[in-house]
């Protein structure tokens, strides 16, 4: 049954990216070395192809240490994966700004495969993603499956949240609002509807497969779909959620902290979203890199003598 979700992540993993994109790609793999499995690309540049924002990379890797960083980062990265850089390339001429997220494949795939309560990767990877580097075959392999895993997660989820009968779109639209609600995350109202609007078809085809592959049993097609739980069962899937989403905001806070200590390039990242949000431009010197909690007074007056701040 999981081979016609294999087949579907595969085809989608391997659809040609953008060539500014796959050079991206090439050279955060170059910067772990041989200890790099793959390059993940997902998220909003993905769907739209705009390379103006951020772009959103996972890097697989054997081991942590073999990234560039101090041993207590790779070590915060085993404990609570992933790390998360700010990295900024200019390929072809062309600047790029990229959030990377750095973790061991192994944790990748027991958060994809929904084997902690942590719902952040297999909420994301149940999403349209692209495999953009991988070091061999094996590689490819494991991200296909590691994927494979994400979107029959998800698909269980969504069956235990969704509605007893109803349209793929209602189990996606009613999964996607809860993952957002069990996460610190500043997004519009109605963010899951731009999510399947966004590759429409793909969801509808997507939903049984990923109920086969998590061993749920349904009745109809793609117009309609009932999966067959009883009432019990949607009562223990609900009261095991709830625990999610009550421990889903403070895994973010806890994340945030250590990104406070960890996140590689964070007073250029602020900079950039600073000067993308309001216009004004502020000037990272190697002080303000070193110390980014010590420099934000400093940056707060900027912003409130530009007006900024109220």
């Amino acid at each position: 049954m999981r081979q016609a979700l294999r087949a579907l992540v595969l085809a989608e993993l391997t659809q040609p990216a953008k060539p500014e994109v796959a050079a991206f790609a090439a050279e955060l793999a170059g910067i772990g070395g041989g200890a790099v499995q793959s390059v993940l690309f997902y998220g909003s540049a993905l769907r739209t192809g705009a390379l103006d924002g951020v772009l959103d990379f996972y890097v697989l890797m054997d081991r942590l240490e073999a990234w560039p960083q101090p041993r207590l980062t790779a070590l915060a990265g085993t404990v609570l994966p992933p790390n998360v850089e700010y990295r900024e390339a200019t390929i072809e001429g062309v600047p790029l700004r990229a959030k990377v997220a750095i973790l061991r494949a192994d944790h990748f795939r027991d958060l994809a495969a929904g084997r902690s309560l942590d719902t952040s990767v297999w909420a994301r990877f149940a999403q349209p993603a692209a495999l953009v580097w991988k070091r061999d075959m094996a590689a490819r392999a494991f991200a296909v499956e590691s994927v494979a895993e994400a979107v029959a997660t998800a698909g269980l989820w969504a069956a235990r949240l969704g509605p007893e009968a109803g349209p793929p779109a209602a189990f996606w639209n009613a999964l996607f609002r809860e993952t957002y609600a069990a996460e610190l995350r500043v997004e519009p109202k109605g963010r899951e509807r731009a999510i399947l609007d966004a590759a429409g078809p793909r969801w509808s085809g997507l939903l049984p497969l990923a109920w086969k592959a998590a061993g749920i049993a349904f009745d109809g097609g793609e117009g309609e779909l009932r999966p067959h739980l009883t009432e019990a069962e949607r009562v223990r899937g609900r009261r095991a959620w709830r625990i999610r989403k009550r421990l889903g905001k403070p895994l973010t806070v806890l994340r945030l902290a250590k990104a406070v200590f960890t996140f590689q390039g964070a007073a250029d990242y602020a900079a950039w979203k600073i000067a993308r949000h309001t216009g004004v431009k502020i000037d990272v010197t190697p002080w303000k890199r070193r110390h980014p909690i010590l420099a934000a007074p400093g940056v707060a007056w900027t912003l409130w003598k530009a007006g900024v701040l109220k």
